[in-house]
């Protein structure tokens, strides 16, 4: 059989990948197409209107010169319009295609193996010669399918070096608008306030910020709809040099752009431009005319990156908020993972996408609802549509979108606009939502006055001339409502605010409810809109301690359709907080295919949102049809690394949903299945069941090896199933709760009255109650640990005060155990005192139990089981609840002989005063590889060898990020085994 050519296989790829690519052309070996070089010919070259061109070097394995070949292709000007090539996928045509008896069908069906190679810097001007080149992945092959292929096409026919040089202009140009600005405070201090009430924001320096932003996004916009509309002046014709009155002309030729539409864009940018002075709006205008222009020289349809990269920063009252930007990474994978649990959808058909309804009920600047967006108009590409078709009806009926910020509304709006300039629609469903004081007898609470209604008063839609707050400032779009579709919702998507009303600590200090303190609320208000969602919570999710995100999340379930699909961002703390636990318990009752994603690396790249300093996790969820049954497995991802690229999205979202078998979380420590992406191992999937055992937390979190995750979960469950051991111990383990009591809690002892019976004082060594209550790494590196506090007893308490001394004991449990700075799990007193928050007490009938749940506490079993029972939100610090204290997996020791627990004792005394290092080098510590051996071999009774697996285990514990948390070990810090 004769074998196919290269130009052959190359033709037959250009034209499959022809209709999958929308507007774009796909052309195969043709000449003449690159300047300078009349006789090259690229393999395939991919070119689209506002899209950089994008090359293909394709070859039969083993390709051995395909790489070169591509990175030769960089950084040449195409003769269409001259624009570079700074994108060249490498491709290896498996071999068995040029045997096939039909290419077409062979290319078809074949997995393909590529990598992409893009232009990662220049020189500066005028030379722009490449300084360095990316290969993405860095190592290794890609391998997908033809569809995968077309998508990798798309995603880097964006060129984002362009993006960013664009945005980091236009951020420039948005400083020196607010410079002008702050210049009005002193001379016309009336203009600033005005402008302030139209974004529906504080008069504060970024609120100003702001404005220029607007201006300054309309006037790229203004560009673009130049070069469309004939009867509109460029840009060069209303603000450029030697424009007389540029703050007129730029008026008037908005005033026409929306006489056509555009509302979103420029309605808003219009009223800010009103009111400011003619002399500071020349300045301006004149100012962001130059950087516009460079902005604009890019010839890349960028318009919506821009605007959702430069709003993102500028989002005012995120204090109380806390609305925290989701990264255009984090929400390209969300929204990934959520559109493709969207079951039965014919993406080819217009009608079919248009029938959509999605819903972000805290849609910020638009990140998520965009993604959305673009993830809807891809498939639709895939398939063979024209997402430009399908744009008015995909705003108009399609996208739902509710915040209480005005600012942040109009920057959704003019993201999703920005998604087809070209096209206008109609009304859309976007809408500023009234948050606090309404009038003297009510209130509202924004997005949530939904748990109520699905038809509520709004106060404004920018995409809309009727129902928009004009220009005075007058809100005539309270007689507006915006309504629901009842369980109507495909898909909820949403990074809620994270704001408890318990807090009430550094910022939120003073204030009575932080969740409702946004925009100068009052007390008086807080406690009315707290209040206002208390009757809302029955039966619902919301807890408050789990903080505002639980009521959004209880909202997404009320206005989803049986078959729709829950795509949040939350903070880590829902996986084992008990204030989430109902959360948890309504995902295991009325959804399926349940996934959970988490990052195993510390510091700010453990979050999926900008600046939060706390790690979260993505839950995407389908909700139950009616006579389905709730899923026993769910899955659980940790990713070594947050997605650093929407290439790297891609990839990871495509290894979640391939079809391959997951090893479970009780199927042994040999790890989970590997998200590879080229030949590196981005992260790992495990199967559990769900409910989890026992509890409904997710402890299957932020790991980087998850054959360690597996070891502590067949300790819970009293098997001793160590790395490289083919079958387990068996070792008996129960919860905390059923051999121990436990003390008070430390508002019941130093609360204010009448809570607290007890103030706290300097520690004294005659002191009636002592009390181990502070937290000081440097004074607890021995098992012993002398009391740093007293207690005085309040007059008139003395009762209740003996009814606490009465909880006084010996050991201490770590409930906030810092692994890169702590050694303790377990504090012993000599003398038994009270514990505080940090330190509560643990009280045995059996007092030799002391010692033995001293000595197991502080073995690396121990520091297993509490680090794997705890929330791991933070870098290195894990936190149990004083309710998931008693569930706490700890050694059995009523199943001990009178002689193991004499063992205990025996070991305890040895190690009283034995200097422990921190948790995190519990691997190199030779007091603790010492501990260890004395409780595996001499209190346990197993062999050698298991200690050594026990080693091991320390070794790969002390690797895990949430044990470490970055922290650097010391360099003389080695094994001990």
């Amino acid at each position: 059989m004769p074998r196919h050519t290269e130009p052959n296989a190359n033709t037959v790829l250009g034209n499959l990948l022809q209709p999958m690519l929308g507007r774009a052309v796909a052309r195969a070996q043709n000449s003449r197409v690159i300047i300078d070089h009349p006789n090259l010919q690229p393999d395939i070259l991919i070119t689209a209107p506002g899209r950089s061109p994008v090359v293909v070097e394709a070859e039969y394995l083993p390709a051995a010169s395909v790489e070169q070949e591509a990175k030769d292709r960089l950084g040449l000007e195409i003769t269409e319009g001259r624009r570079r090539i700074e994108a060249v996928i490498a491709l290896r045509y498996p071999e068995e295609v040029g045997d096939a008896a039909e290419l077409t069908p062979a290319i078809r069906e074949s997995r393909l193996s590529y990598c992409v190679f893009t232009v990662a810097r220049y020189s500066p001007p005028p030379e722009r010669k490449i300084k360095s080149v990316d290969r993405f992945p860095e190592s290794g092959w890609l391998y997908g399918s033809l569809s995968d292929l077309a998508e990798l096409i798309r995603l880097v026919s964006i060129p984002q070096l362009a993006v960013d040089a664009a945005a980091d202009a236009l951020e420039k140009g948005i400083g020196l608008a607010a410079e002008i600005l702050n210049e009005l405070e002193n001379v016309q201090p009336a203009v600033n306030p005005r402008i302030a009430r139209l974004l529906g924001m504080d008069n504060v320096p970024q609120t100003r910020r702001m404005a220029g932003a607007i201006i300054a996004n309309a006037m790229v916009f203004h560009h673009r709809v130049a070069g469309i509309h004939p009867d509109i002046k460029a840009l060069s014709q209303v603000c450029g040099p030697g424009i007389r009155i540029p703050q007129e002309e730029t008026l008037d030729a908005w005033d026409k752009i929306l006489a056509i539409n555009y509302w979103p864009i420029f309605a808003i940018g219009r009223d800010i431009l009103r009111e400011i002075p003619a002399h500071e709006a020349t300045r301006i205008l004149q100012d962001l005319y130059y950087i516009v222009a460079e902005v604009n020289s890019v010839d890349i349809d960028h318009a919506r990156n821009l605007t959702g990269r430069v709003f993102q920063r500028l989002i005012a009252d995120r204090k109380y908020l806390a609305t925290y930007y989701t990264r255009p990474e984090s929400a390209a994978l969300l929204a990934r993972l959520a559109v493709a649990k969207l079951d039965g959808i014919d993406w080819k058909s217009p009608e079919a996408v248009s029938r959509l309804r999605i819903a972000d009920f805290a849609c910020g600047t638009g990140a998520l609802l965009s993604a959305v967006y673009d993830q809807i108009a891809a498939r639709h590409e895939r398939a063979g549509g024209d997402p430009e078709a399908i744009h008015s009806a995909v705003m108009e009926e399609a996208l739902y979108g509710f915040d209480v910020m005005p600012s942040a509304v109009h920057i959704t709006s003019a993201t999703l606009s920005g998604a087809q300039p070209n096209v206008g629609f109609g009304k859309s469903c976007l809408y500023t939502m009234p948050y606090g004081r309404l009038d003297y007898d009510s209130v509202a609470i924004g997005s949530l006055e939904f748990l109520t209604s699905n038809a509520q008063f709004t106060l404004s839609n920018f995409s809309d001339p009727v129902l928009r707050t004009n220009g005075n400032g007058d809100e005539r779009a309270h007689q507006a409502v915006a309504e629901l579709p009842e369980k109507g919702f495909d898909l909820v998507i949403m990074n809620p605010p994270f704001t408890r009303n318990v807090t009430h600590e550094g910022e939120y200090a003073g204030t009575y409810a932080a969740a409702f303190a946004a925009f100068d609320s009052t007390e008086s208000d807080q406690k009315a809109m707290s209040k206002r969602l208390d009757t809302f919570k029955q039966g619902t999710c919301y807890h408050g301690s789990a903080g505002m995100a639980s009521a959004f999340a209880a909202l997404a379930d009320l206005k989803l359709k049986p078959g729709g699909v829950l795509a949040l961002v939350l903070p880590l703390s829902v996986s084992a907080g008990t204030s989430w636990e109902k959360f948890r318990q309504m995902l295991s009752h009325s959804y399926a295919d349940l996934e959970v994603l988490s990052i195993a690396t510390n510091g700010r790249d453990m979050s999926f949102s900008s600046d939060t300093g706390m790690a979260e996790c993505l839950v995407i969820a389908r909700k139950l049809q009616d006579g389905e049954t709730p899923a026993e497995r769910s899955r659980f991802i940790s990713l070594r690394h947050r997605p650093a690229g929407f290439a790297q999205a891609s990839e990871v979202e495509k290894s979640i949903n391939s079809p391959v078998s997951l090893r479970g979380i009780e199927d042994g420590p040999y790890g989970g299945t590997p998200i590879n992406i080229g030949a590196e191992t981005v992260g790992e999937i495990t199967a559990a069941a769900f409910p989890y055992p026992t509890k409904s937390t997710w402890s299957v979190v932020r790991l980087q090896d998850i054959a360690v995750a597996q070891t502590a979960h067949a300790l819970a469950n009293s098997q001793l199933w160590l790395p490289a051991f083919p079958q387990p111990y068996q070792l008996k383990l129960t919860g905390l709760q059923s051999i121990a009591e436990f003390g008070k809690y430390h508002l019941s002892i130093i609360g204010n009255p009448p809570q607290g019976c007890f103030t706290k004082a300097s520690p004294s060594p005659t002191a009636t109650y002592p009390a181990l209550w502070n937290h000081d790494a440097k004074r607890e590196t021995r098992l012993i640990c002398e009391p740093d506090s007293q207690l005085l007893a309040r007059l008139g308490m003395e009762r209740r005060a003996a009814e606490v001394w009465a909880t006084a004991s010996r050991p201490h449990l770590n409930v906030e155990f810092t692994y890169g700075s702590q050694a303790l799990a377990v504090a012993f007193t000599e003398q038994e005192s009270i514990g505080g928050s940090v330190y509560p007490n643990v009280i045995f009938a059996d007092k030799r139990f002391d010692y033995a749940f001293t000595v197991w506490g502080n073995s690396t079993l121990g520091l297993l089981s509490c680090w794997w029972h705890s929330s791991r939100q933070q870098s290195s610090k894990a936190r149990m609840s004083i309710s998931t204290i008693p569930s706490l997996p700890v050694l059995d020791f009523r199943a001990l002989t009178d002689a193991q627990l004499a063992t205990a004792q025996e070991i305890f005394e040895e190690f009283r005063d034995k200097e422990l290092m921190p948790a995190y080098l519990a691997d190199a510590d030779q007091n603790r590889a010492l501990l260890d051996k004395r409780v595996i071999c001499e209190l346990l009774g197993f062999e050698e060898s298991v200690y050594q697996g026990v080693r091991r285990l320390a070794a790969k514990w002390c690797a895990e990020p949430s044990v470490h948390g970055g922290k650097a070990r010391p360099r003389d810090a080695r094994f001990i085994i």
